[in-house]
C-alpha cells in the first residue's frame, strides 16, 4: 500500500515553509529596495547584497551538521524565533543608527540564519516521506516556497509603496512568530549520533567525510555542484541586481509607480518557481537528472529577449514586460532543474551524510553569489547606457555552462 504524502508533520512543515518563505520574501525584497530607493546606487546596492551572501557561506556547514546531529523540528523553531526577535530589532532601532551599517548587519544575520536553516528543512524530507515520494516532496517544498515568494514581494511591494518600511517589518514579524510556533507541533524521525571529540573535531570530520563522498563516491554530485556555482555567478546574479537597477532607475517610469512595478516583477519571478514546482510535482516520473542540462540551455536563451529589447526600444513598459515575462520562464526552468538536483542528491546520499552533503553544496554553490551580485553592481553602474551588452554577456556565458552541463549528466 501506497503511503500518503501530505502526512500530518509532513504537512505542519509545508504550512509553516508557507508562513516563514513568505516572511523571508518580504522582507528580502523590502530591506534591499528601502537602501536602493534612499541611496540610488546600484555599486552600492551589490555590495551590500554581495555582503549578506557571506554569513550563510560560513554558517551553511555548520547547518548540515546541526541538521544531522540535532533534531531538525528544534533547528526550524530557534531559528524562527531567532529571525522574528532579529526584524523586531531592526524596527526599534531603524533611525536611531546609521542606516547602511545597520541594514548591511541585518541582511548579513538574515541570511545566516536562513543558511542554516535550509539544509534542515532539506535534509528533514527522506525522514517525513517514502523514497519513491521524494521527487513530489521536494517539488512541494518548491512550490510552497515559490508561492510565499510570489506573495511575499507583492504584498511587500504594495505596503512598502503605499506607507514605507516599517509596516513590513511588524507582518514579517508575525510571520516568523506563527511559523514558530506551529513547527513545535511537528515530530521528525531522529536518531542521536555520537560526538567524535571535541566539537571541533567533529566539525572538521563531518566536513572531511563530505568532501571524501563527493570525491571518490559520487563525482558526479560534485560537478553539478560546479555547474550551480556557474549559473549562481553569471546568470542568478544578474537577475538580482538587474531587476531592481533597471525597474527603479533605468527605466522610464514614475518612481512610486515602479517600486509597485518591481514588487509585481519579483511576484512573476516567483509565480515562475511555483509554476516549475507544480510541473516537476506532475512530471515527476518523467524527470531525470539526465536532461537538466536541457532546462539549463532554456534558461539562458530566455536572457537574450531581455538584452534585445533594451537595445531596440527605449519604451520604458516594453522593456519592463519583456524583462518581467522572460524572468518567469527562467524560474520555471530552473526551479525544476533544482528539483532535479535535490532529488538526486537525496536518493544518492547515505541518510547520515545527506544534511553535511547538502550544507556543503549550498556552501560551495552560495560562495559564487556574492561576487556574482558584486560583479553585476559594478557592471550596471559602470556601464550605464550599455545595459543590453552586460546582460547579453550573461545569457551568452550561461549557455556555455548549459553545454557544459549536457556532457557532465549525460551517463547518469
Amino acid at each position: 500500500m501506497k503511503q500518503k504524502l501530505f502526512t500530518k508533520d509532513f504537512t505542519l512543515v509545508v504550512l509553516g515553509q508557507i508562513i516563514s518563505l513568505f516572511g523571508n520574501a518580504a522582507i528580502r525584497f523590502a530591506l534591499p529596495l528601502y537602501l536602493l530607493n534612499l541611496t540610488g546606487s546600484s555599486a552600492l546596492y551589490g555590495t551590500v547584497t554581495a555582503c549578506a551572501f557571506l554569513p550563510p557561506i560560513l554558517l551553511s556547514p555548520i547547518g548540515g551538521m546541526i541538521a544531522d546531529r540535532v533534531n531538525k523540528r528544534n533547528v526550524m523553531v530557534v531559528l524562527d524565533f531567532l529571525t522574528a526577535v532579529l526584524i523586531l530589532t531592526f524596527s526599534l532601532l531603524m533611525g536611531t543608527l546609521s542606516l547602511v551599517p545597520l541594514l548591511t548587519v541585518t541582511l548579513m544575520l538574515l541570511y545566516g540564519i536562513a543558511g542554516t536553516y535550509q539544509p534542515s528543512v532539506q535534509a528533514s524530507i527522506p525522514a517525513l516521506v517514502c523514497p519513491e515520494q521524494t521527487m513530489a516532496a521536494n517539488s512541494v517544498i518548491n512550490t510552497v516556497s515559490s508561492f510565499s515568494s510570489l506573495t511575499g514581494p507583492v504584498l511587500g511591494g504594495l505596503l512598502y509603496s503605499a506607507w514605507g518600511l516599517k509596516p513590513v517589518l511588524w507582518v514579517c514579524t508575525v510571520c516568523f512568530f506563527l511559523s514558530a510556533v506551529m513547527e513545535l507541533f511537528i515530530r521528525i524521525p531522529f536518531q542521536r549520533q555520537n560526538l567524535d571529540g571535541g566539537i571541533l573535531h567533529t566539525v572538521k570530520n563531518d566536513f572531511s567525510e563530505s568532501i571524501r563522498f563527493l570525491r571518490a563516491e559520487k563525482p558526479v554530485i560534485q560537478r553539478g555542484m560546479f555547474v550551480i556555482c556557474g549559473i549562481n555567478l553569471f546568470l542568478s546574479a544578474m537577475i538580482i541586481v538587474a531587476m531592481p537597477w533597471l525597474i527603479t532607475e533605468i527605466l522610464d517610469l514614475d518612481a512610486a509607480f515602479a517600486n509597485r512595478l518591481y514588487g509585481f516583477a519579483q511576484g512573476a519571478l516567483a509565480a515562475g518557481g511555483l509554476a516549475g514546482g507544480i510541473l516537476s510535482g506532475i512530471f515527476a516520473d518523467r524527470l531525470h537528472v539526465r536532461t537538466s542540462a536541457h532546462i539549463l540551455a532554456a534558461c539562458a536563451l530566455c536572457i537574450f529577449p531581455i538584452g534585445i529589447t533594451l537595445l531596440l526600444s527605449d519604451s520604458g513598459i516594453l522593456n519592463y514586460l519583456v524583462l518581467t515575462i522572460c524572468c518567469f520562464f527562467i524560474m520555471v526552468c530552473s526551479t525544476i532543474f533544482m528539483v532535479q538536483m535535490m532529488t538526486f542528491i537525496q536518493t544518492e546520499t547515505p541518510p547520515h551524510l545527506t544534511g553535511k552533503v547538502i550544507s556543503l553544496i549550498l556552501t560551495v554553490s552560495m560562495c559564487s553569489q556574492p561576487l556574482g551580485n558584486a560583479m553585476y553592481g559594478v557592471l550596471f553602474e559602470a556601464g550605464r547606457g550599455y545595459e543590453y551588452a552586460i546582460v547579453l554577456f550573461s545569457g551568452t556565458v550561461s549557455l556555455m555552462i548549459a553545454v557544459r552541463a549536457q556532457k557532465i549528466f549525460r551517463f547518469t
